[in-house]
């Protein structure tokens, strides 16, 4: 285990670019190795603005433009992954992008239909609608399928329905008060949000966290990718109707939020994270228990995990469905699960000296089908790191502990964290002690688009499989 701070904490570099030379100047930072990481509006009516944030390493580059008219070149030519970025700053900021042909509303609904959604005409062609209300306690989400017979030729995904303006909200509030927002994005990544909201804060406020804090985050951050992946394991299970491992796994999620619960006093982990500094406090008493506790559930993912290889009627249906290529996921800046069961090993936790790993590596689809069977094998496996890494950072007790000052201030800070669904991108200006504007692009935002082209050609009963091997959250979109 890593126990020491970096001679340098990551950097976070702010660049100025003209409107006329913003796609070229991000293709340019492309092709130097920089991957785009997210793009948003900033400034009001003064000064309005685009920054687009792009990830090397731990370290960020922030480019920025200003456009009185807003306005700017379109990046989807050259990043094709900023397409739902622009498209929000559009329909929330009204940003005009030269090239984004046709520029499709993605937040704002007060459009009719063939704004949207592209018509489908052909011999037996029709359309099912699904959502946005539905039968579970979710999130709104709509469906349009596009389909002949029970064949999938297009679907439309709508999301949106709900934007509570958290970002908004947070403006002019301490930053120790508004990570509140940042926490309240999504239950099931609460922490991985904060996590990256205190980093970036941390940041901007020249601060670097000491030890005890680092692991403290890290022990959080796993305990949530543990409950979320038997979870997802459940629930694929549950898109089969394959019962047996839909409740196996369901009571080992349980056991797992049961430990949070004990742990945090909230199963969801909330109040666990803060800015500069960490409150959890594990005795060595209580971290004995918890290894111990930990080494049972090991034992039962395990004994679970090999019923599932063996079932043969559940790993047929799993094998072929909803597959989506790495050249496909690249191109549309997929991430997490999504991208490693296509054979792209990209985790953030490789490179994150502001947390607790070390000699980490990625878990990478074999073979990288980039289908179902290939995001349930890829859950499987990290199940076994993470309970691995669980029982290690419990090896000592965890007090609580604060930062110290590392570098020079800086107006804006950004981190990026890996949670259950991929890394999630936190971007924070600060004004003195007060947050003046704040971003969040979740893993979530990334890997929706992906899904739509999984379940194209596939047949529509099979949609509901599809959509739980990601696994997404429809609130950390509706932020």
């Amino acid at each position: 285990m890593i126990g020491q701070a970096p001679a340098a904490a990551p950097a976070v570099e702010e660049l100025a670019v003209a409107p006329e030379l913003w796609s070229e100047a991000i293709a340019a930072e492309a092709a130097a190795g920089w991957r785009f990481a997210g793009l948003h509006a900033i400034g009001g009516d003064d000064a309005p603005g685009l920054r687009a944030v792009l990830r090397r390493g731990a370290g960020h580059r922030l480019l920025t433009c200003r456009s009185a008219a807003r306005r700017a070149p379109s990046l989807v030519e050259v990043i094709p992954a900023a397409a739902w970025d622009e498209r929000e700053a559009h329909d929330l900021h009204g940003w005009a992008f030269d090239g984004h042909e046709p520029l499709r509303p993605l937040a704002d609904h007060a459009v009719p239909m063939t704004a949207w959604a592209p018509v489908v005409e052909g011999r037996d062609a029709h359309q099912v609608a699904v959502g946005p209300i539905h039968a579970g306690i979710i999130e709104s989400g709509h469906f349009r399928f596009h389909v002949v017979g029970e064949r999938i030729l297009h679907v439309d995904v709508r999301l949106f329905h709900k934007h509570r303006g958290l970002e908004a909200a947070a403006e002019g509030l301490r930053y120790s008060e508004a990570v509140a927002y940042a926490q309240r994005a999504c239950a099931a990544d609460a922490v991985a949000n904060t996590v990256a909201y205190a980093q970036a804060c941390e940041t901007a406020l020249g601060l670097w966290p000491h030890d005890d804090v680092r692991r403290a985050r890290t022990l959080l951050l796993e305990l949530e990718r543990l409950y979320n992946h038997l979870n997802d394991i459940s629930a694929i299970c549950a898109g089969v109707g394959f019962a047996a491992g839909t409740m196996l796994f369901a009571a080992l999620k349980e056991r797992a939020q049961r430990i949070n619960e004990r742990l945090t006093g909230h199963r969801f982990l909330f109040g666990t994270v803060a800015v500069g500094r960490s409150h959890l406090q594990v005795d060595a008493a209580t971290a004995r228990g918890l290894r111990s506790e930990l080494g049972v559930l090991a034992g039962d993912v395990e004994r679970g995990w090999r019923e599932l290889q063996f079932a043969g009627s559940l790993q047929e249906r799993l094998d072929g469905v909803g597959a989506v290529e790495a050249t496909t996921v690249r191109r549309l800046g997929g991430a997490g699960v999504a991208a490693r069961a296509a054979g792209i090993g990209q985790d953030a936790r490789d490179d994150a000296p502001a947390l607790w790993y070390e000699g980490f590596a990625p878990v990478v689809a074999d073979p990288a089908t980039g289908d179902v069977a290939a995001r349930f094998q890829v859950r499987g496996e990290e199940l076994v790191t993470t309970l691995a890494l669980l029982r290690d950072l419990l090896a000592a007790p965890v007090a609580p502990a604060g930062s110290e000052p590392h570098s020079a201030t800086a107006a804006v800070g950004a981190a990026t964290v890996e949670g259950p669904r991929g890394p999630g991108l936190c971007t924070v200006e600060l004004d003195g002690d007060r947050v003046a504007r704040l971003s969040l692009r979740t893993a979530s935002y990334a890997n929706w688009p992906l899904v739509a082209l999984a379940a194209r050609d596939e047949l529509l009963p099979d949609f509901p499989l599809v959509n739980k091997s990601f696994e997404l959250c429809y609130a950390c979109v509706d932020r």
